[in-house]
């Protein structure tokens, strides 16, 4: 199974569709969204054509291929919105023979940890900056941000695949990756 990762849409519709052409050339089964989906929140400036109705017709014309987490700035009335759950604090998936414990990161993250044990990996998005960690007892990862990047970074994703991960922007260049 290809799954593409991202995070912190923020409500912009052009940073949204970059993001499903760059899901449709991955060829990925799924999209899996780590929350801050329609609102920009109070501590970010408001991203390129922000338009959260937009956002939300594009992602429910893909509803089924969707797997989300809820962010910090999820309320239910986003869920009114979107044809896809987008409440839950965070979802289990394995691939690889590993288990990853995908959250947004404003409960979960590495300095307050889930029960993980030995090789899971720990994925959530929250900080908008891309990176990969191998702690020794988990390894934690985040996919930074597809429409408001931060400390220079890119606007980017994550390919995961059964055994190696692919950072990548939002034109489709790997700048990174992780085997398992």
């Amino acid at each position: 199974m290809k799954i593409m990762i991202a995070s912190d849409i923020h409500g912009s519709a052009c940073y949204c569709q970059k993001m499903i052409d760059a899901y449709r050339r991955e060829g990925a089964d799924k999209l899996l969204l780590l929350g801050d989906i329609l609102y920009h929140g109070p501590r970010n400036d408001l991203p390129a054509e922000y338009n959260p109705k937009e956002v939300s017709a594009m992602l429910n014309a893909m509803a089924n291929e969707i797997l989300c987490v809820r962010g910090n700035c999820e309320a239910e009335v986003d869920q009114l919105m979107l044809d896809f759950p987008v409440l839950a604090e965070y979802c289990i998936l394995y691939l690889g023979g590993r288990m990853i414990f995908a959250t947004h990161g404003h409960h979960f993250n590495e300095e307050a940890l889930p029960r993980l044990k030995k090789g899971d990996i720990l994925l959530n998005g929250h900080f908008h900056i891309p990176k990969c960690v191998d702690h020794g007892d988990y390894i934690y990862m985040n996919p930074g941000s597809v429409s408001i990047p931060k400390e220079g970074t890119r606007h980017s994703y994550i390919i995961a695949e059964e055994n190696a991960f692919y950072w990548k922007d939002l034109d489709g260049e790997c700048y990174s990756t992780f085997s398992l």
